[in-house]
């Protein structure tokens, strides 16, 4: 891992360590992070100060950072943005004609590549690509920049989904053939449906949890 030691450090935390359901509910072990990634702990402190002004973890005085488990109104709240972003970037990408196609088909068929595997992880990384191709065909570089910034909590929420249901690698795929089909359609009203249905069924699954 290139970069600073606190930037190594927050890059690991926020895109592996915060992935993982185990996670929640727990303070994180400062030590046993510096140990997985070579730093000392100095840059974990730093990067936890970052990743707590971010809201993905709270500095709990004398106790460390701890990993709060998901409130039905953090996740409702995420999936309305997401569908809020979705929906528009839908929109303009068919009046446009810049419906990335071949983008969103090639994260389509990387998750059905790994829809057997145990690699939870990338299944949902490819997931975050295939809708993040879609808003960055809008061209938005501050929409973009604002879909990015919940990329830590989609990654989250997505695999704490995936391990909480049995057959929701085989929903998720169902449900991005019918958002990819909507588009290709040109059809904006069926893509804002599939979209809503999508973000539905993950809500659901994670308030179930």
């Amino acid at each position: 891992m290139a970069g600073s030691g606190r930037d190594r450090a927050y890059t690991y935390l926020k895109e592996v360590y915060l992935a993982d359901p185990e996670c929640q509910g727990r303070f994180i072990n400062e030590q046993e992070v510096a140990d997985r990634i070579g730093v000392s702990r100095t840059p974990i402190r730093e990067a936890l100060f970052l990743l707590s002004a971010e809201g993905l973890v709270q500095l709990i005085p004398k106790r460390g950072a701890y990993v709060a488990p998901w409130t039905a109104r953090e996740l409702s709240e995420l999936m309305e943005l997401r569908g809020m972003v979705e929906r528009h970037a839908a929109t303009q990408a068919i009046a446009r004609g810049v419906v990335p196609e071949a983008e969103m088909r090639a994260a389509l068929d990387r998750q059905y590549g790994l829809r057997g595997s145990d690699e939870g992880a990338a299944f949902i990384d490819w997931d975050h690509r295939f809708h993040s191709a879609l808003v960055t065909a809008v061209g938005n570089d501050m929409l973009i920049d604002f879909y990015s910034g919940l990329r830590a909590r989609q990654v989250r929420a997505g695999i704490v989904a995936l391990f909480s249901a049995p057959h929701r690698r085989e929903a998720v795929l169902q449900e991005h053939e019918e958002i990819l089909r909507g588009l290709v359609d040109g059809d904006v009203a069926a893509a804002h449906r599939a979209i809503d249905a999508h973000l539905d069924s993950t809500l659901r699954v994670l308030i179930d949890t």
